[in-house]
């Protein structure tokens, strides 16, 4: 992107960025709910039964996942179908250190 304004002018790069945001805003959504569905079965699938000791760490680290993506999930779920602007945390970068923090969770799960 950042060598469009290089060689466009200042209006076909609007215009270009437009026209791919146009198709980004179409699809994310969607992926987003998808990847929530499916974690919602998986994690049935995988968090097990909790032991007389309670909750291993496994488990702990899975549902401190599943909070974030279903937060992540209620959030573009409203969005799109709702048109409900989230009252809290709304700019993008609270999603997308979300999501960063998912994925570290998902490296040191299994350690």
């Amino acid at each position: 992107m950042s060598k469009m304004s290089q060689t466009l002018t200042t209006e076909e790069t609007a215009k270009a960025r437009e026209a791919i945001m146009m198709h980004v805003r179409k699809v994310v959504p969607w992926a987003l709910l998808v990847a929530v569905a499916s974690g919602i079965y998986l994690i049935g699938k995988v968090f097990g039964p909790i032991s007389e000791d309670g909750l291993s760490s496994f488990q702990i680290i899975l549902s401190i996942k599943a909070f974030f993506g279903l937060w992540l999930g209620i959030r573009g779920f409203n969005q799109k179908f709702f048109k409900i602007n989230p009252f809290l945390f709304t700019s993008h970068l609270f999603p997308f250190l979300s999501v960063i923090l998912i994925i570290f969770l998902s490296q040191i799960m299994y350690g």
